[in-house]
């Protein structure tokens, strides 16, 4: 099932993300919980790619055993930042004799190798440029694409993030995604801005349950979070306590959940970084909500 046909439903819905393994030893363990998490029958999973397509092989293997297993619509991710044209188009049909029905387009991480190349005889330097090869490609694929409430870290400002933003959509983007944030009054206001931008496609509000105190810096590093003092002060009052933080953590994911729900958001994606019990709790915790 296309995403764009979930979407369209005046209905809630909660989805989760999924990453493959690192290497190939942890593959079967990795295996277990995406299936684990495609149980709890959420409305789609979406299957990352790895940074730098380190682990890019498992993305398509995973999503597809998802889809066979429980019927779970899949999102497969494909980055293309240090890929030629040869190896996207590979990958494009790769997905096409898979099923994948959806793709999310990223450009994907620099990595500090990526940094120190010349990028103007890389393949690609957007996302925007893999988009329209993924509309070319006469796939037919439902192509999401990211955005951040917080402004990209590379972007000058909103107005130049937003623009670009624009650029994606009118490319082919059916959808957006938000990276993780930790105050929903930024996503409001976000969506607002791209709204008067001209920006009409759904947006989906990614939210990550943040479970043990370590995550808070690599959240803030990869996206520029703003942590809001409320948040901030569970970190230091259960930050050293691993089972008061998961607790507490999954706590303020499920009040972000809900506020977003009673204010018009319908679709919901949740970063649940591998980890079946922390979804199964969340979801648990707004089941008489998604009714």
């Amino acid at each position: 099932m296309k995403l764009n046909e979930i979407l369209k439903r005046n209905a809630l819905s909660l989805s989760f993300e999924v990453f493959p393994p690192k290497n190939d030893t942890s593959f079967e363990s990795v295996k277990r919980s995406t299936v684990e998490i495609a149980a709890l029958r959420p409305a789609f999973v979406s299957v990352t790619y790895g940074a730098g397509g380190g682990t890019s092989k498992y993305t398509l293997d995973i999503a597809k055993n998802i889809s066979e297993l429980y019927d779970v619509p899949t999102l497969a991710h494909l980055t293309c930042v240090s890929s030629t044209k040869d190896m996207v188009h590979r990958k494009i049909e790769e997905m096409k004799a898979a099923g994948i029905k959806n793709v999310m387009a990223l450009r994907g991480d620099l990595t500090p190798e990526l940094e120190q190349t010349d990028r103007s005889k890389w393949d690609y330097r957007h996302a925007v440029e893999l988009i329209r090869e993924l509309k070319e490609s006469g796939a037919d694929f439902c192509i999401g694409g990211a955005c951040y409430p917080e402004v990209h870290p590379e972007s000058v400002n909103q107005s130049e993030d937003i623009r670009y933003l624009k650029e994606k959509v009118e490319a082919g983007c059916d959808f957006l995604t938000t990276q993780m944030f930790f105050d929903n009054n930024l996503l409001y206001a976000f969506l607002y801005k791209i709204r008067e931008a001209g920006i009409a496609v759904p947006v989906i509000p990614g939210v990550m349950p943040i479970t043990n105190a370590s995550q808070v810096e690599r959240a803030v590093k990869l996206s520029g979070s703003f942590m809001p003092h409320r948040f901030q002060s569970i970190v230091d009052k259960f930050g050293t306590s691993p089972a008061a933080m998961k607790q507490a953590g999954i706590a303020y994911a499920t009040d972000q959940i809900i506020d977003l729900y009673a204010n018009g958001i319908k679709n919901v994606h949740v970063y649940s970084m591998n980890k079946p019990d922390v979804a199964a709790k969340i979801l648990d915790n707004v089941s008489e909500i998604l009714k």
